[in-house]
């Protein structure tokens, strides 16, 4: 072989570095031919790469280390991207309201005071005493049923109860200084009327007092808690929630108002003063998925002083009624609007409670949850203005300035505050 291709032989496995200096002095010895020739009798000697060819070498090098850089950064930045944006993904799912329709205001977890009794503060939950026979339910549909009642499964997390919290704090942030706001969530029969040991089995269900405990915490300063619960699991041996309906009995409802006259320290109605009504044979929600499910009785009670109430139902003019009760209500599935006459867009009771000062108003925005609760709060304001907010039309801080209503109360049953359809017909309230 010549010399250029002997080199180039050597030149490729020359990995030793050691030799560099050694090969460069030999390579420029002056003398015939010195750098293009192998010394004679060395057969281990390897010629050093012309400095034109390190040069390349070394560029070529640059160039592979800097590609690498390159891909590399690339790499990252497209991994950042996709972490992002399943983050927003997650974000925007779980958003309250279109911002477009309801500003929020940001959630402080703090904890809450007011003029309660320590046994009914946002902070302390009590729990309710349940009794189990160790026997097991079944599943009928989307309904559990066990012991002849039907439960309503509850599942939650702490996303979802900031999400409703900043929701009440974004409506609260609509009103002025002078309005007080107040909110109430209630708890279902489920975690009242169910057993621990099915709600960890055959019956999955998260703890509601976590979830509500958690939304109250949530709230801002603005807006005042109203802890219903405690009330509710001190008395849940007693008719407190229907059999056949997702609802609570007036009975029940009745010892939310209590927990909200205490708050404001407000005379709680007694209803040892009021005539006990019923109508037997409610048939609610849950008695179609199963026939071992018993029937209900329904309880109201009329009060000792008169309340008027008129409805505005959309379809023309309002509807009067000399009572916060349609007593002709029929045994059956619609029983329960023995309460209010049922769901109406709007609805206000007016009460010639001695109890109730002259002027004094609230409105409370609720679902049907509401219906059993509004009546006895006509032992207390002189106006209760009933606003369902899944087919009010009008706008809640106009119609509160135009009737000079100075309290709000958000009433939500606990699967209604965990539901973001329900929030955002809720919204709709202040566009």
């Amino acid at each position: 072989m010549n010399n250029r291709n002997d080199y180039d032989y050597f030149d490729l496995n020359n990995f030793d570095d050691s030799y560099d200096s050694r090969d460069y002095r030999r390579r420029t010895q002056r003398g015939n031919g010195a750098y293009n020739r192998r010394p004679a009798g060395n057969s281990s000697y390897k010629r050093r790469p012309s400095k034109r060819r390190n040069r390349r070498r070394t560029r070529n090098r640059i160039i592979i280390v800097t590609a690498f850089i390159l891909i590399l950064a690339v790499i990252v930045f497209i991994f950042s991207s996709i972490i992002k944006g399943c983050s927003n993904a997650k974000e925007d799912a779980l958003a309250t309201v279109s911002t477009s329709t309801v500003s929020k205001t940001p959630a402080t977890k703090t904890a809450k005071t007011n003029a309660v009794a320590n046994d009914l503060s946002a902070d302390y939950f009590v729990t309710p005493n349940i009794k189990d026979d160790n026997t097991n339910g079944e599943m009928a549909y989307n309904t559990y049923v066990w012991n002849h009642a039907g439960y309503e499964l509850f599942g939650s997390d702490d996303t979802r109860a900031k999400n409703y919290a900043e929701t009440i704090n974004g409506f609260a942030g609509h009103f002025g200084s002078d309005v007080k706001i107040y909110d109430m969530i209630v708890p279902n029969h489920t975690e009242m009327g169910l057993p621990q040991r099915l709600k960890d089995s055959d019956a999955p269900s998260t703890s509601q007092a976590d979830n509500i405990k958690s939304i109250y915490s949530y709230l801002s300063e603005k807006v005042t808690p109203v802890n219903c619960y405690n009330l509710l699991a001190n008395n849940n041996k007693e008719y407190i929630y229907f059999n056949s309906d997702h609802h609570w009995t007036g009975l029940g409802a009745y010892y939310a108002y209590t927990a909200f006259a205490k708050t404001n320290n407000l005379p709680v109605l007694s209803l040892d003063d009021c005539t006990e009504m019923t109508i037997d044979g409610f048939d609610g929600t849950f008695k179609d998925n199963s026939t071992q499910i018993n029937s209900d009785t329904v309880h109201y009670w009329d009060f000792p002083y008169s309340v008027s109430m008129e409805i505005q139902n959309g379809s023309g003019e309002p509807i009067s009624y000399d009572s916060p009760y349609y007593s002709a209500a029929a045994p059956g599935p619609y029983t329960y609007g023995v309460f209010i006459s049922g769901d109406n867009p709007l609805s206000v009771l007016r009460s010639s409670s001695d109890k109730a000062e002259e002027g004094k108003k609230i409105a409370v925005v609720k679902e049907s949850y509401g219906n059993a609760f509004v009546p006895y709060l006509t032992y207390n304001y002189a106006e209760v203005h009933v606003i369902d907010f899944r087919s009010y039309e009008g706008n809640l801080v106009t119609y509160c300035q135009e009737n000079g209503i100075k309290e709000v109360l958000f009433l939500n049953g606990v699967m209604s505050a965990n539901t973001q359809i329900q929030l955002d017909s809720m919204s709709t309230l202040f566009n």
